[in-house]
């Protein structure tokens, strides 16, 4: 029979799906191994050929150590909540759910196609209420926890209580925002907003204002990974600058232990680069500088303490709060203009920017701790309210921005380093001799810093301080399609709904826009099911569902639910726990987990954030989540481009497109075969192209060019794996990802050499058969040289799949097959063991080949991964070069276990010897047994 792969991999796709084949169970006997992929947002578009790239990878990884005899833990599921399917409610005025259902379908349908080994009794979506009640009640942990720095972990907030009732709060060392101290006594006669609002400032979780990347055209605050250019990356919309009431979780407080936790993972070191600079850990001082006429002060956090005299000016972030007090009347109008100005950028679009030099003095002086000078107060918006203290002391000659925005305002460069010239640019070595600078005048940077720090300590200025770039994660989104918080506020107090109430789910809206009052969507709902479920409330608290105590409206963000799926795979039906103990303690960390590396400062910061907090409360064995893994390279698209002569709807062929002026075209990549334009369905593709002309080939054929891109639907190059599945089958698709290149690097997604993919398993297929396409599978002992290339190729793909080399097994299998079939080896023991070898990467076609094989009953999937015996790479014989004075004349062939004597002897009586000594006797032989033989005459 011909290789029908269509018909082979319906088959097997529904004998997995209709026995469980890939079902996990607990089984303590067994070793375990949980592989897992990054979390996919399933969007209307699908998939295409780039998203399974890392999906096939761990696949492949997942069968072979099922394979190895692991208990292996391979499951799927969805990051269902988003901006995208609610965009599409608020457009269409669709549920966000039914539009959500039916990418979750097409999703489901394109990974059935290729082959996954998935757990589907295992699959969990964020958006599910089942799932994201547990989120809500670990979202409940975490406000009911302060991190204590003396146990350098999470506690209960009841400690923290207990603390204050007894000694107030002088003593705690614990991470806060909270800007007074007071005694037990104190905190006794605080009512209870009053204590509500202390608390708030240690909870690990909390309600604070802060600046937010707002975007009003969305209706929602955004991440800084969400902007791109200054503007929303879904839409394209403005973002600016706004001061919100938000939920936030208290991240940096686990900075230190983010950082140090890295030692213990296997990750690449770019990924681990990538955390360490966001986390941005940096030893110096915090300072305070007096203002002139002022009780207040300014605070500065500065790695350089040493250069304190070279300050010349300060620069407060446009949102600081001592702005509006101190600026001038003067400069109020300036200052204001500026303030509105800087509030229509971004975060990001604001750290990026140094050539445009923009700020505003205010009219403000500060004192200068030392010299007593008066240094003028400016405003920038290269300074950052939510980083540090908003706030720095400006050291034109060691900073190149403070350099460069002294010059542009004709602000006065102090050079404080001995030796170095300033004329042209900042010194920003951390070396030299400080300079001009008083008591720090001639000392070597190192020690100057040390005395400074000392200098300030001594007069009450400030201390030594070690500083994070790391900033709490604001937590809070204005949108509808996301997990409700499990919150309600009485008397302005927020308070936690009980356990049993959870889930709280999202109630029906009429519209998905923020409310006429500027509330989020929420605001719309006109009951709540947790309103009407129980007696949570006194009966005159509540009426016919409506809360008489208002709810959070805002919603939680998209990294809420995916900071800990890992876990819930592990028991995903439990009604009443996030994860058992003795599930999570069988199945500990991801053992490899694989996906983009976009998702370094998100969701990989954050999911390692939960973990250390559920670890810290004892809820997990672990504190590392994801203990080995692998970024996948990016597949770029094979861009073509058809080339319209200027003001006209003619279009002329790439090899003579120089002979006019054109218009480069991107063109589907449907409708080109290897770069040829189908021009008919060019015209029917787009109605402007209707009466499209073209300039053609001396063959009569549109030759297209060509780019390699990113795969984006505006370039039109992206490929559907549906239609190769179809063309070539999943195989093929599975085994032609693998091969483009090695997994961790970008690659050009290029279906011209898929042929030579697909035709490797025809070929493969053709071992079994014979000439009339009849099963013809030989027993008995099998070829000593077809055993040779069975273990050469075990040997061969269990080293590249140990180190994750998966392009380089596609090349073996291909070698191996190339081989036996020029043995004509059909040896069962020979192509049961290939075939075993090959299921990981082709498995449709394995487990067809195996019933053929024998064996009737049962799966490939679950079968013994074959054992490298070295004996068979050892070789019997040797083919010896044999040289007469350096210059080799023929080979002999002769024994490996043959002495060098016997080397000689043999060598020397054969006759094409005796043809080049021609009667002489040699005056040397040499022999290196294994390597050659040389006869000198």
């Amino acid at each position: 029979m011909e290789y029908n792969f269509q018909e082979i991999e319906q088959k097997w796709r529904k004998f997995w799906a209709e026995n469980k084949t890939f079902k996990t169970e607990e089984n303590k006997d067994k070793k375990k191994f949980y592989g897992l992929d990054m979390f996919p947002y399933p969007s209307g578009a699908g998939l295409h050929v780039g998203h399974p790239l890392g999906y096939i990878a761990s696949d492949i990884f997942s069968r072979y150590k099922r394979l190895q005899g692991y208990n292996v833990l391979h499951p799927m599921g969805y990051d269902s909540f988003g901006l995208p399917a609610e965009q599409y409610a608020i457009q269409t005025g669709q549920h966000p759910a039914i539009t959500t259902e039916a990418n979750l379908k097409r999703y489901r349908e394109q990974l059935d196609k290729i082959g996954f080994s998935f757990d589907w009794d295992r699959e969990v979506r964020t958006s599910d209420p089942s799932y994201y009640k547990w989120t809500q009640w670990i979202f409940k942990q975490l406000f009911n926890a302060y991190y204590d720095y003396d146990a350098d972990k999470a506690v209960v907030i009841d400690a923290l209580i207990a603390k204050f009732e007894k000694e107030g709060n002088t003593t705690v060392n614990a991470e806060h925002n909270c800007e007074i101290e007071f005694t037990a006594e104190e905190w006794k006669a605080f009512d209870d907003k009053q204590q509500s609002d202390i608390l708030m400032d240690y909870r690990l979780t909390y309600l604070a204002d802060s600046w937010v990347n707002w975007c009003p055209a969305l209706g929602t605050v955004l991440a800084n990974d969400e902007i791109v250019n200054g503007v929303s990356e879904r839409g394209g919309h403005p973002v600016e600058q706004k001061l919100m009431r938000q939920w936030s979780m208290r991240i940096k407080a686990y900075a230190e232990r983010l950082l140090t936790g890295l030692e213990k993972v296997d990750w690449t070191d770019s990924i681990k680069d990538i955390q360490r600079n966001w986390i941005g850990k940096s030893t110096g001082a915090s300072v305070r500088f007096a203002l002139e006429n002022s009780e207040e002060n300014i605070e500065v956090f500065t790695t350089r303490p040493d250069t304190i005299y070279g300050v010349s000016f300060m620069v407060l972030a446009p949102e600081h709060d001592l702005v509006a007090q101190i600026t001038t009347e003067e400069y109020k109008e300036k200052v204001e203009a500026y303030q509105k100005a800087a509030g229509l950028k971004s975060e990001r679009d604001r750290m990026s920017e140094t050539k445009n030099i923009s700020g505003q003095f205010t009219g403000a002086y500060a004192i200068h701790p030392f010299s007593g000078e008066k240094i003028p107060v400016w405003i920038g918006d290269y300074v950052l309210a939510s980083y540090g203290t908003g706030a720095v002391m400006a050291v034109p000659c060691g900073d190149q921005r403070d350099y460069d925005f002294a010059k542009h305002f004709n602000i006065e460069i102090k050079n404080i380093f001995a030796d170095v010239d300033i004329s042209e640019g900042a010194y920003a070595e951390k070396s030299g001799t400080i300079a001009n600078s008083d008591f720090l005048s001639g000392l070597e940077v190192k020690e100057a810093m040390a005395k400074a720090i000392a200098a300030i300590e001594e007069k009450g200025l400030g201390k030594a301080k070690v500083n994070y770039r790391l900033r709490d994660a604001v937590f809070s989104r204005q949108r509808y399609w996301g997990e409700p918080f499990p919150v309600y506020y009485q008397n302005g107090i927020p308070k936690m709904i009980e356990d049993e109430f959870l889930p709280i789910t999202l109630p029906e809206v009429d519209k998905y826009l923020p409310t006429e009052d500027g509330e989020p969507p929420l605001g719309n709902a006109k009951t709540w099911s947790w309103c009407t479920n129980k007696n949570i409330l006194k009966d005159n608290e509540k009426q016919n569902g409506t809360c008489t105590w208002p709810m959070e409206l805002n919603t939680m963000p998209g990294w809420a639910g995916s900071s800990w799926y890992f876990l819930r795979y592990m028991d995903p039906k439990n009604e009443n726990e996030f994860v058992a103990k003795d599930k999570v303690e069988y199945w500990q960390n991801v053992d490899l987990y694989i996906g983009g590396a976009e998702h370094a400062t998100g969701h990989l910061l954050y999911a390692r954030f939960w973990c250390k907090f559920l670890h810290d409360l004892g809820f997990v064995p672990f504190d590392e989540p994801f203990q080995k893994m692998i970024n996948q390279g990016m597949i770029l698209g094979r861009s073509s481009f058809v080339y319209r002569i200027k003001d006209t709807n003619t279009f002329v062929t790439f090899g003579k497109r120089k002979e006019h002026q054109t218009t480069r075209i991107h063109v589907d990549i449907n409708i080109v075969d290897n770069d040829k334009l189908d021009q008919e369905a060019f015209k029917n593709w787009r109605p402007e192209f209707a009466d499209a002309e073209f300039i053609l080939e001396d063959d009569g054929s549109y030759v297209c060019g060509h780019e390699v891109e990113k795969m984006s639907k505006s370039k039109f190059n992206v490929q559907n794996p549906d239609d190769l599945v179809e063309k070539y089958g999943a195989d093929t698709l599975r085994m032609y990802e693998m091969f483009l290149g090695p997994i961790d690097q970008a690659k050009p997604w290029d279906t011209k050499g898929i042929n030579g993919v697909h035709n490797f398993l025809r070929k493969f297929w053709r071992l079994f058969h014979d000439a009339d396409n009849n099963v013809a599978i030989s027993e008995g002992e099998a070829d000593k040289k077809a055993l040779k290339t069975l273990h050469k190729t075990i040997k061969k793909i269990h080293e590249d799949l140990e180190r994750f080399s998966f392009n380089t097994g596609v090349s073996a299998f291909m070698i191996a097959v190339n081989e036996l079939t020029e043995l004509k080896c059909n040896n069962k023991e020979i192509l049961e063991g290939l075939t075993i070898l090959l299921s990981p990467y082709a498995p449709h076609i394995a487990e067809e080949l195996w019933t053929k094989l024998g064996h009737e009953a049962g799966t490939i999937s679950y079968a013994a991964f074959p054992e490298f015996k070295e004996e068979y790479l050892v070789e019997d014989a040797f083919a010896y070069p044999v040289s007469f004075n350096g210059k080799m004349r023929f080979k002999a062939e002769l024994p490996t276990s043959m002495s060098k004597e016997d080397v000689e002897k043999e060598v020397l009586a054969m006759e094409q010897s005796q043809k080049y000594l021609d009667g002489k006797s040699p005056k040397k032989v040499i022999v290196v047994p294994g390597r050659i033989v040389n006869i000198v005459v």
